[in-house]
């Protein structure tokens, strides 16, 4: 965060919070076979990359549409892009595998169009797990609803979800932030569970992070015209407190993890994965890393070189990671860095 003008009690919210040694509360979280990540949404679809071992992209035709300016109708269709993240995670440990959604994009629609486009089935999805409640992360829920019909589906979230949220930019009248409903989610057919501790899905396979503990000098959070509201008031909201990632232990490889926005700071999300799992190897880093803008981009530096020391062997940062942010990586991490695009599949299987 670059804005200086904040209360003491702001600027205490935001600083790190020392976390010595090992995890308090370690988990045991059972090494995978093969883990693969498909994103459903994504701020970008780029038809034309290339994929490789690990990488398979959607291809450049997906399904046609009704388009009377051509001579036969109709036309070749993509994939859905927008400013949000949903992505599809399964794990396989012997011969079972089960899937887990993480975040659903940000329009009812695209993340539901896409898995049609894609051939994806959500019938087997055994839960969901929400990155934090900010509305790009959420708003594919009803288009699920409306795939599934209203059969029980656990979701994931972090007790503070459901805060009301605003954006105050100078100049500007303040913008309230589209808040999730707790009973509309009920009444869809989602089983709520509450948790700011870490949670294990798929028989221990799975582990959703929780709370992420703050400990890096420079991961500071968001700047001061991101509000929340508590008992009647607006309140600088620099922690995002309900932002949590998922990770998983590939056998022989380390561990995966995939962040919505990391709005909790990507290496903190790292070294609480680490602290938590005590797997010391970062294998692979997916999704939204949120360095985009003015209050973000001093901190890409720091990042890279972090993640410099981490060496992971795929790096795909999407989302609000933002064009300079990726282009740094990219070039510091040449080997590992891939392109996200929506539609992509990444497989890590154990060594």
């Amino acid at each position: 965060m670059c804005d200086t003008h904040v209360s003491p009690i702001e600027a205490a919210a935001s600083a790190p919070i020392p976390a010595p040694g090992s995890a308090v509360d370690p988990v045991h979280l059972q090494p995978v076979d093969e883990v693969t990540v498909t994103t459903l949404v994504d701020n970008v679809y780029d038809a034309l990359l290339g994929g490789d071992e690990t990488t398979n992209r959607a291809p450049f035709r997906v399904g046609t549409a009704r388009a009377p300016q051509f001579e036969n109708g109709r036309t070749t269709v993509g994939l859905m892009a927008e400013h949000g993240f949903s992505a599809l995670v399964s794990v396989r440990r012997g011969t079972t595998t089960s899937t887990v959604l993480f975040d659903a994009g940000l329009s009812p629609d695209a993340m539901s169009t896409n898995a049609e486009r894609l051939g994806v089935s959500f019938t087997d999805v055994m839960a969901i797990v929400l990155s934090h409640g900010h509305f790009d992360h959420a708003g594919g829920l009803v288009g699920l609803a409306a795939k599934r019909g209203k059969r029980a589906l656990p979701m994931v979230v972090h007790p503070e979800a459901w805060t009301r949220r605003r954006l105050v930019l100078p100049g500007a009248d303040p913008e309230l932030l589209p808040s999730l409903s707790r009973t509309a989610l009920e009444s869809e057919g989602f089983a709520i569970i509450e948790r700011r501790q870490p949670s294990l899905l798929v028989d221990g396979c799975l582990l959703v992070t929780g709370e992420v503990d703050r400990t890096t000098e420079f991961e500071r959070g968001m700047p001061a015209a991101h509000q929340f509201r508590v008992e009647g008031r607006w309140h600088h909201d620099p922690t995002v407190i309900d932002d949590q990632a998922v990770v998983i232990h590939v056998r022989g490889r380390g561990l995966v993890i995939l962040t919505g926005c990391a709005h909790a700071g990507a290496i903190n999300i790292v070294r609480h994965a680490q602290r938590l799992s005590g797997v010391p190897r970062l294998c692979a880093l997916i999704g939204g890393l949120h360095l985009s803008g003015p209050a973000f981009e001093p901190v890409i530096g720091q990042t890279t070189a972090a993640l410099e020391e981490l060496r992971p062997q795929l790096l795909v940062p999407g989302h609000c990671t933002g064009w300079r942010a990726q282009h740094a990586l990219a070039a510091a991490l040449p080997d590992a860095f891939v392109a996200g695009s929506t539609g992509s599949s990444y497989r890590i299987a154990a060594a």
